[in-house]
């Protein structure tokens, strides 16, 4: 029998032109092996919403078009499901794409659907949320607000806000504990990592896996502008965690506490959270296509 497969697009992610998406998805989905359905999100949160319908209609997979908040959005409504989640990257970013060998090429990606298997992978949930690539707080949420107002948007306007930031941010005081773990002091970013980038080949925490039930937290302390060009490419050559200037723990559980509320990000979506923060693991909690294993 044929897999039902849905295709949910998001027709504002990216800088892409969407029109002859579904055509595309046609022509290059086996219709030998799948029967394909395709829709476009109309609004924030109806991603969710969509996938929900597809797995009370009894669809095999449901596959999301767009950049991380997209599959964010996609990703929460197959959560404990049979249902699985693919994923065609269209964003920005695109971290879980290329964490999990996903091509960020749109006929690549879909052709890779074709000769896919499903594996599970763990989540996170920060104060009820869940988060699927990674979490947190400090400069990389401060830029994601920042770029979540501008009108532009791909590499070169994160990039641009990243360094108009960088000198307008102030760090604050932090502390968090866990199973094991007691630290406070003041850090320019605090990341939660359950994938091993924040998107673009970017690792902020290159040990990580989306399948150890662990976070991986990446600690980065204030540092000096002379140290911005040792960091920017151990960021891009997965050396990041042998910084002098990075810390990174472990654990499946934590509660990070601030000074004030303020950004926050999940999968790059920034948001205004309180003083305190929860943060845990779900293990093996989503299934995802990927590509097979021979």
């Amino acid at each position: 029998m044929k897999k039902k497969i849905a295709f949910i697009i998001n027709p504002i992610s990216g800088n892409h032109n969407k029109n002859n998406l579904p055509d595309l998805i046609v022509n290059e989905i086996d219709t030998a092996i799948f029967e394909p359905e395709v829709v476009s999100t109309l609004r924030h949160g109806h991603g969710r919403e969509l996938a929900r319908d597809f797995v009370r209609s009894g669809f095999d997979y449901v596959v999301a078009v767009g950049g991380d908040g997209t599959v964010n959005e996609v990703a929460r409504g197959l959560i404990g499901t049979s249902t699985a989640l693919g994923i065609v990257p269209n964003g920005s970013g695109n971290g879980l794409a290329r964490h999990l060998n996903i091509p960020t090429n749109l006929r690549h990606a879909l052709q890779q659907l074709n000769f896919s298997e499903v594996i599970q992978i763990d989540y996170g949930i920060v104060n009820e949320k869940p988060f699927f690539c990674t979490c947190g707080t400090g400069f990389d949420a401060y830029v994601s607000t920042e770029f979540a107002k501008s009108k532009n948007r791909g590499v070169m306007t994160y990039i641009e806000k990243m360094i108009k930031g960088y000198f307008n941010y102030k760090p604050q005081n932090y502390h968090l504990v866990g199973e094991g773990i007691d630290l406070s002091g003041k850090a320019f970013v605090i990341t939660f990592a359950n994938a091993s980038q924040w998107g673009n080949n970017a690792y902020i925490a290159p040990q990580a896996s989306v399948q150890d039930g662990k976070l991986d937290i990446s600690i980065m302390s204030n540092f000096p502008t002379i140290a911005i060009p040792s960091i920017a490419l151990q960021l891009f050559t997965k050396t990041i965690d042998n910084d002098l200037f990075v810390s990174t723990v472990r654990t499946d559980e934590l509660t990070l506490y601030r000074d004030e509320s303020g950004p926050f990000h999940f999968d790059g979506e920034p948001y205004e959270e309180g003083k305190v923060i929860h943060i845990q693991m779900i293990p093996e909690g989503l299934r995802v296509l990927v590509k097979k294993r021979f």
